[in-house]
């Protein structure tokens, strides 16, 4: 699930396989509206698709507009599954 506040988008509950699809594409219409922070913070479960998630959300935002978006309060265990595929680095983290 996804609220916004602001130019800040809330993702909340499980961020899986089973429902990342719907994610994406509800995170991309708050990005096109000048979303600029994700966070994380109430994410209660995730597999590695969160991962793939973030980093679609971010191609997506430097495709349209050129923008770039920050990541906050990433679970630590998502960032050792961007570790071990060798794209941390490209998280850009707040």
């Amino acid at each position: 699930m996804i609220r916004r506040e602001g130019g800040r988008m809330m993702v909340s509950g499980s961020v899986t396989l089973a429902n990342v699809a719907s994610l994406l594409e509800e995170g991309r219409r708050h990005l096109g509206e000048g979303v600029r922070t994700v966070d994380f913070a109430e994410v209660t479960e995730m597999d590695s698709a969160a991962l793939a998630l973030c980093l679609a959300w971010l191609r997506d935002a430097n495709a349209s507009s050129g923008a770039s978006i920050t990541f906050s309060n990433l679970p630590e265990s998502l960032q050792t599954i961007a570790r071990l595929y060798g794209v941390h680095d490209l998280l850009p983290l707040h």
